[in-house]
């Protein structure tokens, strides 16, 4: 522990920890009914308390996708393992900004993909697991020669008092023990506090991550906590109350356990569509990790979305930190055209729509220039070119911008809209329509009247996509 009294550099203040905070082992649980009273959308509570932003000296990434969000979905191959895991090293680039991946390592399929993922030789994704608290899945850890894995530390009274029938005394008991087995055998434990936003902060929460600050102390080993907001209850509104205030969570554990930032990763679900707010707020109150899948894939609504954390990383720090975010587009492509995945058109930098407009005069627009409606560079930065949909409505602006976009054709290579072949493409387009058809051109339909109509030119178009 530090002095009571010491000087922070960060502020050039002298500032005090001469504060406790003891477990409470109460008899009843505790449950937050003002919050959550299940037959009502829970409540958001306010206390006005404010804590300072702080962000940590670092952002990094951390990845469950072949854990809990292969738990959402179907079970992937061993070889989509391995080549999402080669993505995930390419994306994060030389500096890992992807720093960590987590496994189950209980099925045949689960070791062989560890193994033929660790045979690679990568330093990132750095291979972790996440295991029951029992002795022969500790030794599967060291036999596997990982060096870190996950412990479930369930935080809250509804897992303590209703799911596992112990008292917050007996819990944590259990949890250390926990923690000091894996300590004996040389393992960096990553504790997962689930359902923080529902638990008790200053009478379990704490205690238990002063415990675990002690622990790490004596051992030199360090102690990750993940602060698990399992059921999506974390808000991130000034002065909101805890448990559910993400800042005051991260802020707590920094500043009453002192846990510092590198230990503290968040993790979070979408239930209620703050996955990406949350995860950037715990960021900037002091934890250098947040936790996502691929594609946000996940039980329920999913976790974080690990593109959109990546995308985040360089609005908050303002350059990319080595990451290669054209691999975002590469993962999407892989998911759809490999694993069969249908992602939903919308979905933003992976969705096939999210840079994709439909009104003419909004076409007309990108014609002039593509930053009035794209919202960055997305051919530049994730190789992937605005796109205009064509139906009734989109004039023949839009379809010479599709037609520009979709071949690629750059420069003096580029058509206006006033050539003819942009006419004849539009007649064909306004007949169909003319014949009742509601839903948008497919990008083979317009391709094959292009081919049939101007075979030459649509040749000469094919030949520069593919050089491109």
């Amino acid at each position: 522990m530090k002095d009571k009294i010491f000087y922070n550099d960060s502020v050039n203040l002298l500032e005090t920890h001469n504060f406790t905070h003891e477990l409470q082992d109460v008899k009843e649980p505790h449950l937050f009914r003002e919050m959550f009273d299940y037959e009502s959308i829970p409540k958001t509570l306010f206390n006005f308390m404010h804590v300072p932003m702080r962000a940590a000296e670092e952002f990094w990434i951390t990845d469950t996708t072949f854990r809990d969000g292969q738990q959402g979905s179907r079970p992937f191959t061993v070889g989509e393992i391995v080549d999402l895991y080669k993505l995930m090293n390419k994306l994060g680039g030389k500096n890992g900004l992807i720093r960590q991946s987590e496994f189950f390592i209980y099925s045949d399929t689960d070791k062989e993909a560890v193994r033929k993922v660790m045979d690679l030789g990568l330093e990132f994704p750095e291979v972790t697991s996440w295991i029951r608290a029992t002795e022969s899945d500790f030794r599967l850890v060291k036999e596997m020669g990982l060096k870190e894995t996950g412990i479930l530390v369930s935080c809250s009274d509804y897992h303590i008092f209703k799911k596992m029938n112990l008292t917050r005394a007996q819990a944590m008991d259990k949890y250390l023990g926990i923690v000091k087995k894996a300590l004996d055998i040389g393992v960096r434990p990553r504790c997962h506090f689930e359902d923080i936003t529902r638990a008790d902060y200053y009478g379990f929460v704490v205690p238990f991550a002063s415990k675990l600050k002690e622990l790490m102390d004596e051992s030199g080993i360090p102690i990750k906590i993940r602060c698990c907001d399992t059921m999506g209850y974390g808000v991130t509104y000034p002065g909101a109350a805890l448990p559910r205030s993400v800042q005051g969570i991260i802020y707590g554990l920094k500043h009453y356990a002192e846990i510092p930032s590198q230990l503290l990763e968040w993790h979070g679900h979408n239930d209620f569509y703050k996955v990406v707010t949350n995860a950037a707020t715990a960021w900037l109150y002091g934890a250098s990790a947040v936790n996502c899948t691929l594609l946000g894939i996940g039980e329920r609504t999913g976790n974080c979305p690990l593109e959109a954390m990546a995308v985040e990383y360089c609005s908050l720090r303002g350059d990319t930190g080595g990451m290669d975010l054209e691999v975002i587009t590469e993962i999407a492509e892989y998911f759809e055209k490999k694993m069969g995945w249908d992602i939903p058109p919308r979905t933003p930098f992976v969705g096939k729509n999210f840079n994709l407009t439909r009104a003419g005069i909004h076409a007309d627009g990108m014609m002039k220039d593509q930053e009035i409606y794209n919202i960055f560079d997305t051919e530049k930065i994730l190789n992937r070119p605005p796109m205009v949909a064509i139906d009734s409505h989109s004039g023949q602006a839009g379809i010479a911008f599709w037609i520009n976009a979709y071949f690629r054709l750059e420069n003096d290579r580029k058509i206006d809209k006033r050539d003819p072949l942009v006419a004849y493409v539009k007649e064909k387009t306004d007949a169909e329509y003319a014949r009742g058809r509601t839903t948008v051109m497919s990008d083979i339909e317009l391709e094959s009247i292009i081919r049939e109509g101007y075979p030459e030119r649509y040749a000469e178009f094919a030949a520069a996509k593919t050089g491109h």
